[in-house]
């Protein structure tokens, strides 16, 4: 591999999925042909000391830049240039092609022979607006492979780029680590300290915003309830929403079979799948389409622990389940849909059973760090 440049403002300890992404493809490349420029996660004493410590302990060069907000400005374009140089890195990953990408033609000129930018779920919302349309348009022309999730953003993306551009892009999803995420994972633990042993769970793990589908879950729980009187539906992951699901829950007569358990902690996510019997996460596109799902590398996560999942058909979302296979996507924000499919699972270990073990197989057959990290490798060659 060529010594590369990273240059993002989605890196950890700033939590997210686009930045557990990069750091998990980052750990998985040659740490002495790697190097990180990022934006600093927090300014404050705590923020600035936990990004310090994180970057002491990575295998790799990571240099913050004094912004939170790392943008293609002149003074950040200019710094990632001398970086370039000064490392003597002759390729460029951009972590989210927009906007940083619009650094690549001032990169080319410092001596940058291979350039790859990376496409995640707003790029897409992105190309259905015409001047985001326009510097998309420029970041396909300076680049030499823009990627992609999967076919929805695929397509989307796709239409702002010419047609050299778009002949040019790559898929390159976020991948799972099915060591980490498997059915021993301790879910039998966070049953026994929630109270929950012996009960049917629903689990659904994701941030709480409106686009993720908890509130159809919560909505569905009295047509679940009528047929499983037992089931907890456990919510998993702290966000702006939380309060708003809680008052539904209460309005809606199921508070007492809602579980939230606030943010959680990485370390402790598999445990939190596997306390499921059935992952669900019905998400819906929003705001006309700028609000939309890039793929769900949640239902692979809940995939590789053995769960079947149901998944909404927002954005990229039915790329990562086989449905009728691994599970079953249903049309977001349609409560009855979701509960049909919750019920019919809960109701059968055998084909809970079947599907999780297929979506396993899957996992390790398509979606594993290691394969992904090697496509890759082969882009910045």
């Amino acid at each position: 591999m060529r010594k590369t440049l990273v240059v993002t403002n989605d890196f950890p300890p700033r939590p997210g999925g686009i930045q557990a992404f990069l750091h998990n493809m980052a750990l998985r490349l040659d740490p002495d042909r790697l190097v990180v420029y990022a934006s600093t996660w927090k300014r404050s004493a705590d923020g600035l000391r936990a990004t310090a410590a994180f970057d002491a302990e990575q295998p790799f060069t990571v240099v913050r830049d004094r912004t939170t907000m790392l943008l293609p400005t002149p003074e950040a374009t200019r710094r990632a240039t001398a970086l370039l140089r000064e490392h003597g890195c002759t390729a460029v990953w951009f972590g989210a092609a927009a906007p940083l990408g619009l650094m690549a033609p001032a990169l080319r000129r410092a001596g940058a022979e291979r350039l790859v930018a990376t496409t995640h779920g707003h790029e897409a919302g992105w190309a259905q607006l015409p001047g985001a349309r326009r510097l998309l348009h420029r970041i396909g022309e300076s680049t030499d492979a823009i990627t992609y999730l999967g076919e929805y953003t695929r397509s989307r993306i796709a239409r702002a780029l010419s047609p050299a551009a778009a002949a040019r892009m790559a898929q390159l999803p976020p991948g799972v680590d099915e060591k980490t995420f498997h059915p021993g994972s301790g879910g039998a633990e966070v049953r026994a300290r929630l109270g929950l042993t012996g009960r049917p769970v629903v689990v659904c793990v994701s941030r709480l915003v409106r686009r993720k589908g908890q509130d159809t879950l919560i909505r569905a729980m009295p047509r679940i309830l009528a047929a499983e009187p037992d089931t907890v539906l456990l919510i998993v992951g702290g966000g702006p929403y939380e309060k708003d699901l809680r008052r539904l829950a209460a309005e809606t007569g199921v508070a007492a079979s809602v579980r939230f358990t606030g943010a959680v902690p990485w370390s402790e996510l598999p445990a939190h799948y596997g306390a499921g019997d059935v992952f669900a996460m019905p998400c819906r596109t929003r705001r006309g389409g700028l609000d939309v799902e890039g793929l769900g590398i949640v239902y692979l996560e809940a995939s590789a622990t053995g769960l079947p999942v149901v998944a909404g058909d927002s954005g990229g979302a039915p790329d990562a389940v086989l449905d009728g296979e691994t599970g079953w996507v249903v049309r977001g924000g349609h409560p009855d849909e979701a509960a049909e499919r919750i019920v019919a699972l809960l109701g059968d270990a055998a084909l809970r059973r079947r599907m999780g073990e297929r979506g396993r197989t899957w996992v390790a057959e398509k979606w594993r760090w290691d394969l992904l990290a090697e496509r890759l490798e082969e882009l910045l060659e």
